[in-house]
């Protein structure tokens, strides 16, 4: 690519409106130092100075996309809970649309929380309800109705129980009607119902646990022929596996390519995988050939990779550095 059609590219995620479904949470931080270990346990004493919510989740995703330019609505349900109306202040404080967002009274807000001290994460608790919604119906209905104008469906699985095998298929089958394409951030729940989609984004360990497979990743012929598999089993038109310090590479119709992870050291990978997808999808609407979307793709996330805590891509920054490796 030259540098006048990446930036072309770059301008035209402006226009594109995402379609986001997938479990949305509140990721809360809290900060501290660590000076003495404690009397009680050999664990050690978090003395704090700082605390803060953050959206997270796929509500992460909505951000990078926002972030990148273009125009995310996000689906997802929340509990009717405290943590719930925090939730729906940081959409609106974020300028994100909270069209998409559906209450269930049987079902609590999920909330991630980070202890962070000396720089790493020293300890995360989840407090969250995982077991299907009760409200598939009115999410579909939902969804339908605010399926116009929009150039690609995210569908990003945390394994929360939103994405239920009813919504997936439903989804999928209503997007290749209308002839949008559709990505997925797969958990091991599902794993093989997004049949048909066009980008399917596991990991090592999802594609190694979703389709019970064990091989070397070190092996490029290895990863070929693992990612074939799963792209026949789920009919999909591509599978782009992350391989976390070794980069990404992309099993499509043009072949298979792996992209060398990009950045310096590793500080943090909270939140990566949602600006991968974020960054791939807006690609994938735009029309760019798999083996750039994976290139991309896989510099984003060495980019967040080097932030502490969840963060969203910085567009002019990606830019610049997309412009640097091609």
């Amino acid at each position: 690519m030259t540098e006048q059609e990446i930036r072309k590219v770059f301008s035209s995620f402006n226009d594109k409106k995402v379609l986001l479904i997938g479990d949305a949470m509140i990721d809360q931080y809290i900060w501290g130092k660590v000076n003495r270990m404690s009397p009680e346990a050999p664990v050690p004493v978090v003395e704090i100075n700082k605390e803060e919510i953050r959206l997270g989740g796929a509500a992460n995703c909505a951000l990078n996309i926002k972030s990148l330019g273009a125009n995310p609505v996000l689906f997802t349900v929340i509990g009717n809970d405290i943590n719930g109306i925090n939730f729906k202040k940081l959409m609106k404080d974020s300028n994100l649309s909270t069209d998409g967002i559906l209450v269930d009274d049987n079902r609590k807000t999920t909330v991630k929380t980070r202890v962070i001290s000396e720089g790493k994460h020293q300890l995360r608790m989840d407090d969250e309800d995982i077991h299907p919604i009760k409200i598939e119906d009115q999410f579909i209905n939902k969804v339908d109705s605010l399926l116009e104008n929009i150039s690609i469906i995210i569908l990003q699985d945390y394994n929360k129980g939103l994405l239920t095998k009813k919504i997936i298929r439903t989804v999928i089958s209503k997007a290749k009607e209308m002839g949008i394409p559709t990505i997925v951030d797969p958990k091991k729940d599902n794993f093989l119902e997004y049949q048909e989609c066009d980008i399917f984004k596991p990991n090592l360990k999802e594609i190694k646990e979703g389709i019970n497979i064990e091989f070397d990743e070190s092996k490029d012929e290895e990863l070929q022929k693992a990612t074939s598999l799963l792209k026949e089993k789920l009919n999909a038109k591509s599978i782009l596996l992350t391989l976390s310090g070794k980069g990404i590479c992309i099993n499509s119709e043009n072949g298979f390519v792996h992209t060398p992870a990009y950045g310096g050291s590793v500080i943090d990978v909270s939140g990566a995988g949602d600006t991968v997808i974020s960054v791939a999808s807006l690609l994938l609407s735009t029309g760019v050939i798999p083996e750039n979307i994976s290139k991309i793709s896989c510099l984003s996330g060495g980019i967040v990779c080097q932030k502490v805590g969840v963060v969203p891509i910085d567009k002019e920054e990606l830019l610049s550095e997309t412009i640097k490796i091609f």
